[in-house]
């Protein structure tokens, strides 16, 4: 985990990274002028700050300036603007930024730079290098035939989605009337249940429910982990998400 400091006079800007990087478990300190960003600096050096360039007071340039005169640029420092010009960004790297990110940021450009960034930092303090995450299991998938029942293929250690009636004769059952699916979530022995009488829709989004609070249990809340999982960019899983009424935090706990 490492302490990063954002410094951003949109708080929209600021709540989105804060969100993203603490999903990633960094702790995280806000601040939205230059001056909230001294007081910071001064109650202890971060492991990294991403750095606004434009704002109302001071602009993050001449703050970097007086970090890099005061003897406190003694950390990895990413540069953000939606404005900046070349000239801007190759004068705050010359101060001594480490990197620049033009707005809207992508999100694998900003974790790739962060993690460049914390790398550095780790570099010069001489510290030992993070052990690589455990690769997760695969997952299950599931069909549904041409009589509606659902099958799946999944190892012995997966969840498994079954149609809810298994005695003989359930497909002519399920043909007519409520035809069930039930996903149970894994270690939990939770039963998670979809009926198809319900409108298209809702049935939707019910389904994408149980999908996503899933795979959030399944690799312990990391919304990287998820998004790579679901192939959805990050930034449009935290709106699902909330469309959906899923908490991450939440199910990460259960997961944990």
């Amino acid at each position: 985990m490492a302490n990063i400091l954002v410094v951003d006079d949109e708080m929209g800007i600021r709540e989105l990274l804060s969100e993203i990087l603490g999903d990633e478990g960094h702790a995280i300190t806000l601040a939205e002028n230059a001056q909230q960003a001294r007081e910071a600096r001064a109650a202890g050096a971060p492991d990294l700050v991403l750095l606004d360039i434009w704002m109302p007071d001071t602009d993050g340039v001449t703050l970097l300036k007086e970090w890099q005169r005061d003897g406190l640029l003694t950390m990895p420092v990413i540069m953000m603007s939606g404005h900046a010009t070349i000239d801007t960004a190759v004068e705050a790297t010359r101060i001594g930024a480490l990197n620049f990110l033009e707005k809207p940021i992508a999100l694998q450009k900003l974790l790739k730079a962060v993690q460049q960034g914390l790398s550095r930092a780790q570099e010069v303090a001489r510290a030992p290098m993070a052990p690589p995450r455990p690769i997760a299991p695969s997952v299950p998938s599931m069909a549904l035939d041409g009589g509606g029942a659902a099958s799946a293929s999944a190892s012995p250690s997966a969840p498994m989605f079954a149609s809810a009636n298994t005695q003989p004769g359930a497909g002519a059952a399920l043909g007519n009337g409520a035809r069930m699916v039930h996903a149970m979530s894994q270690g939990e022995g939770t039963g998670y249940t979809l009926s198809f009488d319900l409108p298209l829709r809702e049935a939707r989004d019910a389904f994408e429910r149980m999908y996503f609070e899933h795979h959030l249990g399944r690799e312990g809340g990391s919304m990287t982990r998820v998004a790579e999982k679901t192939g959805l960019e990050r930034t449009h899983l935290y709106r699902k998400l909330k469309q959906l009424g899923v908490e991450p935090g939440k199910l990460a706990k259960k997961g944990g």
